[in-house]
């Protein structure tokens, strides 16, 4: 996950809130070649089901509170059937570009006309994204169902874990036996994980991965992972264990991204010491060349077996091409059989279809409101790049609002070039920094007329959406960044909370 999704203090108002971003069938609206949309909640009861089994989710252990382990995952898979070696499954780790290299994965395998689901964090809008089969969140129905099916399967576990003294299954740990069980029941032909945090004993770490991905590697969450590069990488590098008894995956494979070279170093000594063969971008593999196309860019990549050339992709910036460039290695590694390359076609296929939620989407226009949820330095650098290439604007407002245990600074230090004035706000999650904190930081930076205060998000994409309309510029822009909960927010704000 790019980052923590903790559960709310009070469960029930948590789902009570998902609910309340679910729009009414009646009036949800499709346009016939749109990608599609998750099936939507048919009835009171439906609704009424996923708010208790969501609140039942939430009442567990939050996702920033950690167990260092796999066996209780493990084991609540092995009772159910081994789900979590029912498909051959692609994990994918790293610390930005997880999501949106999945869903590119998803999208190629999915156009060589393979079943595929895929388990991915956090959400933006409804807790059933996370769970995707077909390339769509599984309907709320099916999520009901299936954890209802499971429900005494965790409870046996969890009592068997208090027995030992140890905590129950983490809320984390739940839904990604929750997936397994989705994809089991589906079925699906291949699983495409991403790790919540780290790898080594990230739960998603039970099912032993036939090709492991590695996006780019930075600093984040150094309380559980460690402070440095190589500490953070060689986590990381867990999922190229196997832990599983005559594992279904006994030789897999490893693609990375572009490292640091500390990174590389760690990865290519975790790799070899388990003498698992290692792609990594720019040594065997790489990004020829990219152009900026409408509505996304143009791009040339030399996999393990072909080049790959002039493949549109509906995306902006230069890190997604090189997640592209991943992916479409990573599905070489997967599907192809004798070093026999991938069609091109399907390949331009796949990609055409990606989709990435939240990740520098353009919202709306006149103005334009573009939304992403850069929430570390790096991610933050990759924004101010992707708005300098991919974007016009002449004038920028960002709207930023993060969480108090993000780098604010490093956050600013990166954006602040970009921005002509910060309207800084708070989100609803209830570790939001407060909004006076954040402007403090950002006056750092920038003068301090170039910082004003809102309440609350609306009240800050009112004010950008004022600055933007008042001011003499050709095109003006508001940029929505800080935290993916920002991101949910202001799309839910600007109606487009249907399209998580």
């Amino acid at each position: 996950m790019s980052e923590d999704n903790s559960p709310a203090e009070d469960p029930v108002a948590a789902a009570e809130e998902l609910l309340a971003a679910v729009e009414d069938p009646q009036t949800a609206e499709q346009d016939a070649d749109s990608e599609p949309l998750p099936e939507p909640v048919v009835d009171e009861a439906t609704r009424a089901e996923l708010a208790r089994v969501y609140a039942l989710l939430l009442a567990r252990a939050g996702e920033t509170q950690v167990e260092l382990r796999l066996d209780a995952t493990r084991r609540a898979c092995e009772i159910l059937g081994d789900i979590h070696t029912a498909a051959p499954t692609i994990t994918i780790t790293g610390t930005n570009g997880k999501t949106s290299t999945a869903r590119m994965i998803d999208s190629l395998i999915s156009a060589h006309e393979l079943r595929v689901g895929r388990f991915t964090s956090p959400h933006l809008h409804s807790v059933t994204e996370r769970i995707s089969v077909d390339g769509a969140p599984v309907s709320a129905h099916t999520f009901v169902r299936i954890y209802d099916e499971i429900a005494p399967y965790l409870e046996i576990v969890d009592a068997q874990l208090e027995a030992e003294g140890r905590a129950k299954l983490t809320y984390f740990e739940a839904l990604t036996v929750l997936a397994f069980a989705v994809f089991a029941d589906a079925p699906v032909d291949v699983v495409v994980t991403e790790v919540g945090m780290g790898g080594q004993w990230d739960s998603t770490n039970v099912a032993d991965a036939q090709v492991c991905v590695f996006t780019k590697i930075g600093l984040d969450h150094q309380a559980f992972l460690g402070d440095t590069i190589e500490e953070i990488a060689a986590t990381k590098a867990g999922i190229l264990d196997r832990s599983v008894e005559d594992s279904p995956a006994p030789e897999p494979v490893a693609v990375s991204a572009v490292q640091d070279a500390a990174a590389q170093a760690v990865l290519d000594e975790e790799a070899a010491r388990r003498e698992v063969p290692l792609a990594a971008e720019e040594r065997d593999f790489r990004l020829l060349d990219r152009q900026r196309a409408v509505d996304g860019q143009l791009i040339t990549v030399q996999g393990r077996r072909d080049v790959y050339s002039d493949l549109f992709l509906p995306l902006h910036g230069n890190h997604q091409a090189h997640n592209a460039a991943v992916a479409i290695v990573a599905a070489e590694a997967f599907l192809g059989a004798e070093d026999k390359p991938l069609n091109q076609e399907t390949v331009a296929e796949g990609l055409a279809r990606v989709t990435s939620p939240g990740r520098a989407e353009l919202l709306r226009t006149g103005p334009s409101v573009v939304v992403d949820g850069a929430h570390n330095p790096d991610a933050a650098r990759v924004l101010a790049d992707t708005l300098a290439e991919a974007f016009d604007f002449d004038y920028v407002v960002i709207v930023l609002a993060m969480l108090a245990d993000k780098d604010s600074d490093g956050v600013i230090e990166e954006l602040h070039r970009s921005a002509d004035v910060f309207v800084v706000s708070e989100n609803l999650n209830s570790r939001a920094l407060p909004a006076g904190d954040l402007a403090e930081a950002a006056r750092e930076w920038v003068d301090e007329d170039s910082v004003i205060v809102a309440s609350d998000l609306n009240a800050a994409l009112m004010k950008g959406i004022d600055l933007a309309n008042s001011v003499d510029a050709k095109s003006p822009g508001i940029v929505v960044t800080g935290s993916i909960y920002t991101v949910a927010e202001a799309r839910l704000l600007l109606g487009r909370g249907e399209e998580g």
